[in-house]
């Protein structure tokens, strides 16, 4: 099939423009105790001001760490950059460690999980209040769930190379990375497949949620084939995003159905308010308080300014880049992700950038996809497993090998242009997935708590306290060590200028800053 493929051939004159390639990561974990309970702990002063630190901050609750690297021509410097920063934070933790998995460790009640606090400064309390709502609207435990997120961008060069229309580099950009985003929709359970890394979860995590998960043993529940217990249901009902729809055909539907979205109120938001004994306790009574709040596997991105909202930078610039948000954790690398995987990563996204991309039907929602992908969560080793392709049903197993056949080419271009052969290799590592399901990171965890009489918790525990250990032997040089030190330092000094620098009141800030939000273009 790859032969008589046209689409990657465009590619081969241009292999110095792939170069150009920028990949980033941003890698969540909880901090946990000794015994893999959850931290009600601080964020540690060791490590900085989550709000100004340009490498360590925390997500959801101030124990959900999240490491952040900048964006790197080479999956090299990338994971080495996201290493380094593990090493420093193990060390920094000292009693504690990060949970390197991405389903919870051992939780308290609800009301003890602790949000996330960026300080007084209006930006920083922007920040959790706008936590505060997530915890109204879906509870605090599904927000402890951790994943790695990966920022992908192609050259501008690129998309000439590829013919991509648009009157401008910016109309360019965004309707290719839009059409990046359909090939992604429709292929993005193969990676569920082969990166799935959750098919187990601790029975604490479920109290009071309604589920269909068996007993593996008494502190450990599964589904025998699930890749993702992350990416399925379990924990996210919500009424109000099950029918928020996002189209992808063109940028000017995506702005306007996500305006709708940040100004349509809901009722059982409105019953909450805003204020609760004159505290804000929400940002808005809408469907989403704010663009973020709105869960996918991937999004269309573009840098912002302070108050700057990210709907009317995308509007204003256009994307910049994507942000795929699906991968578990892997929980044997230290670093939540391998090279293998980024490499892997790389391949699919310039394979969704560069083949034909169909516009979906239906009003822009792809019910196959949609369904393809939440089966694969849940089911994606199951034998004889069959998915829906264009109307008519596939196997995952021929579609899987279809896919890998197709993407051989452009790992072998990546190949040529970075002068190695690491592309190709991670490639067939997947390809060894397909074949045999029980290569999958799903599978040999399974296995793993099978073969050694112990739980997920337990699992998970062993394994985090083997990363830390290992990340601890390998201490950092000493300039290395310094200019952590001088980042952390710095951004003590950048937070407390933001607040010294505040001249208005937060409900003032609060109402500039949805006043930021500029009405959609006319589709």
């Amino acid at each position: 099939m790859s032969s008589s493929n046209p689409r990657h051939a465009v590619l081969g004159p241009h292999l110095p423009v792939l170069k150009g390639i920028l990949r980033g990561i941003e890698k969540e974990g909880l901090r946990v105790d000794a015994h893999g309970e959850l931290a009600t702990t601080p964020h540690p002063r060791a490590l900085g001001a989550p709000l100004t630190h340009p490498q360590i901050t925390t997500d959801y609750s101030e124990a959900l760490l999240e490491l952040i690297t900048g964006t790197h021509h080479s999956t090299e410097s990338l994971i080495h950059e996201l290493e380094q920063t593990h090493r420093y934070v193990a060390c920094q933790l000292q009693d504690e460690l990060i949970w390197n998995q991405s389903m919870p460790a051992l939780l308290p009640s609800e009301a003890d999980i602790p949000i996330a606090w960026y300080g007084t400064s209006n930006t920083g309390m922007l920040k959790h209040v706008y936590r505060r709502g997530l915890a109204e609207r879906y509870g605090k435990a599904m927000q402890c769930i951790a994943g790695v997120h990966y920022n992908f961008s192609l050259p501008d060069a690129l998309w000439d190379v590829l013919g991509t229309e648009g009157a401008t580099l910016d109309e360019q950009r965004s309707k290719g990375y839009l059409a990046l985003i359909r090939n992604f929709t429709r292929y993005s359970w193969l990676l569920m497949y082969l990166f799935g890394a959750s098919p187990a979860v601790s029975s604490s995590f479920v109290r009071g949620l309604k589920h269909d998960l068996p007993k593996l043993d008494e502190d450990t529940l599964y589904l025998p084939y699930a890749t993702s217990l992350r990416m399925s249901d379990l924990g996210y009902q919500n009424k109000a995003q099950s029918d928020l729809q996002l189209c992808y055909n063109d940028l000017e539907t995506f702005l306007a159905r996500m305006h709708a979205a940040v100004t349509t109120p809901w009722p059982a938001y409105q019953a909450i308010g805003t204020h609760r004994n004159g505290e804000w306790i929400q940002l808005s009574t809408n469907i989403l308080q704010i663009e973020n709040e709105y869960y996918s596997n991937i999004r269309p991105k573009r840098s912002t300014g302070r108050c700057e909202r990210p709907a009317t930078a995308l509007a204003e610039r256009g994307v910049q880049y994507v942000e795929v948000r699906c991968l578990d954790i892997d929980p044997l690398s230290p670093t939540g992700i391998s090279a293998v995987t980024s490499r892997f990563m790389d391949t699919f996204l310039l394979f969704c950038a560069t083949e034909p991309s169909r516009l979906f039907p239906n009003n822009g929602f792809c019910r196959d996809s949609h369904d393809n992908f939440n089966l694969v969560v849940k089911e994606g080793r199951k034998p004889g497993l069959m998915l829906i392709d264009q109307n008519k049903p596939k196997s995952l197993a021929d579609w899987s090998a279809e896919l890998m056949e197709r993407m051989a080419p452009y790992a072998r271009l990546l190949d040529q242009a970075y002068g190695n052969e690491h592309h190709a290799a991670a490639l067939a590592e997947q390809a060894d997935k397909v074949r045999d399901g029980n290569n999958t990171p799903s599978a040999r965890i399974l296995q793993t708590l099978r073969d050694q009489g112990i739980s997920m918790h337990e699992l998970a525990l062993q394994q985090s306290m083997a990363h830390r250990d290992a990340l601890r032997a390998q201490p950092l040089d000493a300039a290395v060590q310094q200019e952590y030190d001088r980042r952390t330092q710095e951004s003590f000094i950048a937070q407390q200028q933001l607040e010294d620098s505040d001249t208005e009141d937060f409900s003032s800030y609060v109402a500039r800053y949805h006043a930021a939000l500029k009405p959609p273009p006319t589709p």
